[in-house]
């Protein structure tokens, strides 16, 4: 284990004495949680995490070391990392390297032997708040001036900053041409579509209504995303124009830019909801799903307008977890489907997309 020290400020002065762990030097970002015992480099990589600091609740981390395949981009998208204790020599055959060494490789400052629970336990408390991770500077007056600069997450437009800068093609085969709109999309969610049978291609999340039909897809999907989904107006107003005109399904940020679309609201979790093991209950079959999950904001229920249906309510505290418009030919939903960690308790969604787009 790294003895270098470091030190993790939050915004509330709490202060957390540890030692360095990946990279050395200092980042900031909002400091969130998440339970999964696993799936740790799919959360490294997943862009719904840019500017966060990732706390993993589960006491030892990189058992299995990291590998070549269990991205969800093309790099690390968190901005600091948070665990009790590292594995430093990994055991597993698909293991090309350590959870430490690969955080030193792409330059993700983080911090170990802290006291994980307390800090889970506060920001459960107290809600998501920023914070700062340092090797270099432990001077708590100096931190705090560094960490008074930085934004909160309300108001924050993060897709513009993890989207692509140009249109691509993910897959050239399959029956059903689908229009991706990439607010910070996961890769395994693009694997599932190409699995059921859509040839995928991938828009700027800029991108308009116009363009988007002038693609003439079978069918539009909305991706998952990082920061306020209020503050992206371009989306919300490109998903106004395009409803009614093509099947809609939704994820993540797409749920919540799809509603905002049809005229709800949308607001901040207190500490958002970051796990592989959270209940849903899916409301019309009665049933619950396992779902995996990443979302600081969610969709308020009471503003949804008639034409509306909510689909799936969250178990833990009865917010939204998924919403359909049966006039608009859209759904969407708050967690994972794709589950990438987690359970595969909701992979049907993909082949409801699917029937929409066969017009069954």
């Amino acid at each position: 284990m790294n003895k270098s020290k470091a030190i993790l400020l939050l915004d509330d002065g709490r202060v957390f004495k540890g030692n360095s762990f990946g990279h050395y030097g200092e980042t900031i970002g909002e400091v969130c949680f998440n339970t999964g015992m696993s799936g740790y480099q799919e959360i490294l990589t997943d862009p719904s995490y840019c500017k966060q600091i990732v706390t993993m609740t589960a006491p030892h981390i990189g058992n299995y070391g990291v590998n070549n395949e269990d991205v969800e981009s093309k790099k690390i998208q968190v901005s600091g990392f948070i665990i009790k204790e590292e594995t430093l020599v990994p055991s597993n055959w698909r293991a090309t390297t350590s959870i430490g060494e690969y955080l030193r490789q792409n330059k993700i400052v983080g911090i170990q032997a802290i006291d994980t629970r307390a800090l889970t336990r506060h920001i459960r408390d107290q809600g998501a708040m920023n914070g700062i991770i340092s090797t270099e500077d432990f001077n708590i007056k100096s931190l705090s001036k560094k960490l008074k600069k930085a934004p909160s997450m309300n108001g924050l437009d993060l897709a513009k900053v993890v989207s692509t800068k140009r249109r691509y093609v993910w897959s050239k085969k399959g029956k059903y041409r689908v229009a991706a709109i990439d607010y910070g999309i996961k890769h395994n969610i693009l694997n599932l579509l190409e699995k059921n049978d859509c040839n995928v291609t991938v828009f700027p999340c800029t991108t308009n209504a116009k363009k988007i039909m002038e693609f003439k897809p079978d069918g539009i999907f909305l991706s998952n995303g990082p920061g306020d989904p209020a503050a992206v107006s371009y989306g919300i107003q490109t998903v106004k124009e395009l409803l009614g005109r093509k099947p809609i399904f939704g994820i993540c940020l797409g749920h919540q830019i799809l509603a905002l679309a049809l005229g709800a609201k949308t607001f901040k979790l207190k500490f958002g909801h970051r796990g592989i093991n959270h209940p849903v209950k899916n409301i019309k079959l009665n049933n619950v799903e396992i779902t995996s999950q990443n979302h600081g904001f969610a969709v308020d229920l009471n503003s949804l307008p008639s034409n509306v249906v909510s689909t799936h309510i969250n178990l833990n505290d009865e917010t939204s977890e998924g919403i359909e418009c049966a006039e608009h030919n859209a759904f969407s939903v708050q967690y994972h489907p794709e589950s990438s960690p987690g359970p595969h308790d909701s992979r049907y969604l993909f082949e409801k997309f699917i029937d929409m787009m066969k017009g069954k």
